[in-house]
Order: C-alpha cells, then structure tokens, then sequence
C-alpha cells in the first residue's frame, strides 16, 4: 500500500519498535493527525480470544465520557407508548413493520444505531442479513434491546459505543476526535480499557490483550504498553 508524504513524515516520529505508555501514544497520534479534516482517533485492540468459541465472545457498549465528537443517527423500533417516548427522547427516526421494505429494498441505512424494544425483535429479525453484517442488529447485551428507550437514546446521543470481535478477534472503537484535548481522549481510553478488562471472558486461557494501538484516521499506527494496563 502506497502511504503519502504526509503519513511518511508521521510515521518516522514513531518508533515501531516501542511500547508507548498511553498518554504519550496520545500525545504522539494527535501530534500527528494533520489532515484537513477533524480525523477519528482509533483504537485497535488484538486479543488472544478465539471467538469462533461462545465462551470467549466479547461483546458490550460503554459511554465514552467526552463522547465520540461525532453526532449518531438513532433508529427506534417500537409500537404503543413506546414510539412517543423514543420521539420524546430525540431519536432520529422512529417506526415499526413499515420501515422493513424501506430497509431491505430500498437500501434505505440513514442512521448509526438502531434500538428496539423486545416485543418489536420478531420484525427486526427479519432484517438480520441487512442488519447483521454492519453491526447494526439490536441485542440485549449492548443496551439496546429494551423497554427504557429513553435511557438507551440518552446514552448513544451521549457517546456510548459499542464494542465487539472481528471475525480476527480484534477489537476496532472510535476514541474520539483529533480536536480532543489529551485529557478528554486519556479519559475515553481509560473507560474504554476499563470495560474490556471487565468483558474478559473466563474461559480463555493464556494472554488476554495481545496488542492494543491507537491511531488517527489518516495516520500510523502507535503501539501501547499493555502490560501496564
């Protein structure tokens, strides 16, 4: 892969051969965010989980302190009461069977999140091969298959993410952006981190984080210390 000048100046002020503690992977990845554009800093991390094994899925949400800097697009599945609530709430779009064709035919993918209450999940099932392969299928797990719509719309508008295996078994988040100070990014890693520490699945054996990197969405990759963490 061909990498600009810009990428190539950034990435001589990385050493790869380092382990950088997480403040100075920070200061070091918005030093370096230069594009023209305010870039998503990421965070990337390899586990030694094997998730093809249920037993060793990692799956969860948590809400960034600072939030992610980027404004989430809610979709709300409900009926009754429970549409006026979710509207109420400030959700983007609300609806029921209605929405199916608009989404399976139409390609209709306005929004970043979709909520469901569970009595609305025989509906939304039908939309699993559409759903699915994005990471747009409600479950419980992340919050958002729930009655208390109000909670789960508050929480995403307030940069809860969620986070889960690639079939690589890597973990991919957004942090936040590059006009973040380092304190509010040091605070979302620190949430982040706490939280896949707690999802660590008891039946795994061996190393659990095997690499964690933070990066820019134009920028190289920095390596952190997980051994401190």
């Amino acid at each position: 892969m061909k990498h600009g000048k810009k990428y190539i100046e950034a990435a001589k002020q990385v050493d790869r051969t380092t382990l950088y503690e997480a403040a100075d992977a920070i200061a070091l990845v918005k030093k370096n965010a230069t594009a023209k554009f305010d870039e998503t800093i990421e965070l990337h991390i390899r586990t030694g989980c094997d998730g093809r094994h249920a037993e060793q899925q990692i799956r969860g949400a948590v809400v960034l302190p600072n939030g992610t800097g980027k404004t989430v697009r809610v979709l709300v599945f409900a009926k009754g009461d429970k549409v006026n609530e979710a509207e109420a709430a400030g959700a983007d779009y609300v609806g029921g069977e209605e929405l199916i064709p608009k989404i399976q035919n139409d390609g209709w993918l306005d929004f970043d999140v979709v909520v469901a209450t569970p009595d609305m999940m025989g509906v939304v099932g039908r939309l699993g091969k559409v759903l699915g392969p994005k990471g747009l299928m409600p479950n419980p797990k992340a919050g958002t298959v729930t009655m208390d719509v109000t909670k789960a719309i508050n929480d995403i508008k307030a940069g809860k993410i969620e986070y889960r295996l690639d079939k690589t078994n890597i973990v991919h988040v957004p942090l936040g952006k590059a006009s973040f100070t380092e304190e509010q990014l040091q605070q979302n890693y620190d949430a982040l981190m706490e939280a896949i520490i707690k999802a660590k699945p008891s039946a795994l054996k061996g190393q659990y984080l095997r690499s964690v990197t933070l990066t820019s969405t134009m920028g190289p990759g920095v390596k952190v210390n997980a051994a401190k963490i």
